[in-house]
């Protein structure tokens, strides 16, 4: 494996390593919320929804093919039906509704911390991950230049 190809994957997985761990403590803040039986409307709403995001967007990917790292799979593909035909990123979405709706829920300061730290997370997961798809697929600059990072006609 070369130099470049080696960083990318370390990188790859210590960013995956943080995303996860920030998920953790996300879904953890909200037991307590849960266990007194008082969820927020509004943070139930946004859980429902960032948990039908990912079920559509996993369905609208190729079976064998999702990849939790940011690097591009050798036989990839850039996927362009369901979400992905609007937003380049449903999955990073779809935590990113998960994650406010434990905010939400939680109300705490350091919850809110826990989330601004998911979003940078996702957002260089992001930004490498389409520097990389960009390299390694020609025709990666046209999907980018008609669809949205993040939530469609906006970001």
């Amino acid at each position: 494996m070369m130099n470049s190809e080696l960083r990318r994957k370390h990188l790859g997985s210590l960013l995956v390593g943080l995303q996860l761990g920030l998920i953790g403590l996300l879904a953890l803040s909200v037991v307590p919320v849960l266990r007194q039986g008082r969820l927020p409307a509004v943070a139930a709403l946004l859980a429902v929804a960032g948990l039908a995001l990912a079920a559509w967007a996993l369905w609208a990917y190729p079976p064998g093919s999702f990849n939790i790292r940011p690097t591009p799979r050798a036989d990839g593909q850039v996927v362009q039906r369901g979400p992905y035909r609007w937003i380049r990123h449903p999955m990073y979405s779809s935590i990113a509704l998960c994650g406010l709706a434990c905010a939400c829920a939680a109300q705490q300061a350091w919850v809110w911390l826990a989330l601004v730290a998911l979003l940078l997370v996702l957002l260089t997961k992001a930004l490498l991950e389409e520097r990389w798809m960009a390299q390694q697929h020609p025709d990666y600059a046209e999907y980018q230049a008609r669809t949205q990072r993040f939530v469609p006609w906006l970001l």
